[in-house]
């Protein structure tokens, strides 16, 4: 968008120049470049406070700023560096939630203690599949329907994101997190969910955001 806005440039001013592309292509491009790094980067982060206040008129020099920053988010994705951003945050999140999953095993909560390794476990296989471009969102009846867990494990094996052996473990754990989630609280003991945290750990370590 922002080459095409380019092409539409022209000068004003007979003695003392002054460069410009078309107000209307330049407002269009403004709106969905803000629409965009916001969904990205949020509005505090700086990229979309440079963009926002680099770029408000239709000067020549607005559009090559507006080009300037883009290039650097472009730079950005391809690089991975957003998704490392956002593994370092995902990852002090989920140390959080294991660290209360522990106090609750301590206290002798061991089912509230499951449930919430199994939702950061499943939290992380939907973070791996972004990571990876494997889908998170089927269709259905014209609706947007997050995917299971279930699926989404198999969906990363199929990928080679991890291993087979991997997968099985990873539907062993869901399934003790759904007994957990359902009531089956005789299905498994403090033991095995002290064993599960282990592991998740250990999984979350070695096949990283």
């Amino acid at each position: 968008m922002a080459q095409e806005v380019q092409k539409s440039q022209y000068s004003d001013g007979e003695r003392f120049p002054v460069k410009y592309v078309q107000d209307a292509p330049m407002s269009g491009l403004r709106t969905a470049c803000l629409s965009f790094i916001e969904r990205v980067y949020g509005k505090e982060h700086t990229h979309f406070a440079q963009f926002t206040a680099k770029t408000d008129s239709h000067f020549l020099s607005d559009l090559e700023r507006a080009m300037a920053i883009l290039l650097a988010i472009r730079s950005e994705l391809s690089g991975g560096w957003l998704f490392d951003m956002k593994g370092l945050v995902a990852a002090e999140l989920f140390s959080d939630f294991l660290d209360q999953s522990e106090h609750l095993l301590e206290q002798g909560y061991k089912d509230a203690a499951a449930v919430m390794i199994g939702s950061v476990l499943e939290e992380h296989l939907r973070q791996l599949c972004l990571r990876h471009e494997v889908q998170v969102i089927d269709l259905k009846d014209d609706k947007q329907v997050p995917r299971k867990a279930d699926r989404l494990n198999a969906e990363l094996a199929r990928s080679s994101v991890y291993s087979a052996l991997d997968s099985k473990q990873v539907t062993a754990w869901l399934g003790l997190r759904n007994d957990a989630a359902h009531g089956h609280y005789d299905r498994f003991t403090s033991e095995q969910v002290r064993i599960f945290m282990r592991g998740v750990i250990e999984f979350m370590t070695r096949v990283a955001v």
